[in-house]
């Protein structure tokens, strides 16, 4: 029978995925057969042609599970889908059913399976099938992830362990993720002696990781709804700060910083040639990911030509202002995606190097622990 373990979190954007890819990482060297299932998916992807929860897909391409996806995300939320429960047009039981079926016709086919949850283990209580009610549906044992701190790691773990209890479900471990690494020891010290005598175990996840945190230039154009012009081939590199380019030319050259995406109005024609020519430079093209160009008034002819001739990546907008651009990327939560290659190589450095699988494991089954 496939071992299952149930990845929960405390809230969004704790590291529940990230956690869920570093899992199936590890099993893949030790179990034959990995598998996932994200049992109620709430962000639809189109992917070949049908719908399947975006965890799910990303999962499938990373691991290779395209086989498996009609299996991988059986419940998927549209807009609308929960008024339809309400309504009784769509029926609790029947979704109950999928989620079941679907499971059991992956643990035919894996030996390890990671279940994810959906946000905070309260949400899809409005259809009746809360990620603490979809756990026991599973009937895995649960893995609850939460971010680092102290107080709030405690308090937020606590509250989220009465949905768990009401529904009768076991959490095994409480995995402790973006830890300031300064703090780590004794950060966790201090959380094992606070859930001292709990049922679970807790378990040191990653330290906090900006290069996981900050965006790519793939997903400011995703998130800003516009073409990225020049070198593609960037559209990857991680963006580390975002800077407005509002003092002198020259200012602005002298404050650039590693991997930096320059906001840069559209009437700046000399700012935005110079940049276009450091990007030809090696020690500049590691600071300069690219461009975002704002404002109504249209670019000249000529910096157009040379912005282009450079093949600078940029992204050129007359619908925001430099501020909101600049408010909509630091409010911005990146998510991994599968392109992200520099983002799933650290990950998998990092479960190599930090994530203690066989305790997990020992926590979740029961394994003794070696003499």
């Amino acid at each position: 029978m496939a071992r299952k373990i149930f990845i929960a979190a405390t809230g969004q954007n704790v590291g529940k995925t990230t956690t869920s890819l570093s899992l199936l990482h590890l099993a893949r060297n030790r179990y034959a057969r990995i598998g996932f299932i994200k049992p109620m998916g709430p962000k639809p992807a189109l992917y070949q042609g049908h719908w399947y929860d975006k965890d799910a897909v990303l999962m499938a391409r990373v691991f290779g599970l395209t086989r498996l996806l009609p299996f991988m995300s059986p419940v998927v939320v549209h807009p609308g889908t929960t008024r339809k429960v309400v309504d009784g047009e769509i029926s609790v039981e029947g979704l109950a059913e999928d989620i079941q079926a679907a499971l059991c016709e992956l643990e035919k086919r894996c030996d390890f399976i990671v279940i994810e949850g959906s946000g905070h283990p309260g949400v899809g209580s409005i259809m009746k099938l809360s990620n603490a009610r979809i756990a026991r549906l599973v009937d895995a044992p649960v893995v609850m992830v939460t971010g680092g701190g102290l107080g709030n790691v405690v308090d937020n773990v606590h509250m989220n362990l009465a949905l768990f209890r009401q529904e009768e479900v076991a959490v095994k471990a409480v995995l402790i993720n973006k830890i300031r690494a300064d703090k780590r020891e004794s950060a966790l010290d201090y959380l094992k002696r606070a859930f001292a005598g709990e049922e679970f175990g807790v378990m040191g996840g990653f330290d906090y990781q900006p290069t996981l945190a900050n965006p790519t230039l793939r997903r400011i154009s995703h998130l800003l709804d516009l073409p990225l012009h020049g070198n593609r081939r960037d559209a990857g590199r991680i963006i580390h700060h975002v800077q407005i380019g509002a003092a002198s030319t020259q200012r602005v050259t002298e404050l650039l910083k590693d991997s930096s995406l320059l906001i840069v109005t559209s009437s700046r024609d000399e700012l935005l040639v110079t940049l276009a020519n450091l990007y030809q430079m090696k020690e500049f093209r590691e600071k300069i990911v690219g461009l975002i160009v704002p404002g109504i008034a249209p670019m000249s002819e000529i910096t157009e030509r040379i912005l282009d001739a450079s093949r600078i990546p940029y992204l050129r907008t007359q619908t925001h202002t430099t501020t909101e651009l600049h408010n909509m990327i630091s409010e911005d939560v990146s998510k991994i995606t599968a392109e992200d290659t520099e983002k799933l190589a650290l990950i998998r450095t990092l479960a190599d190097g930090g994530l203690d699988f066989d305790e997990l494991e020992r926590l979740c089954f029961a394994i003794p622990a070696p003499a």
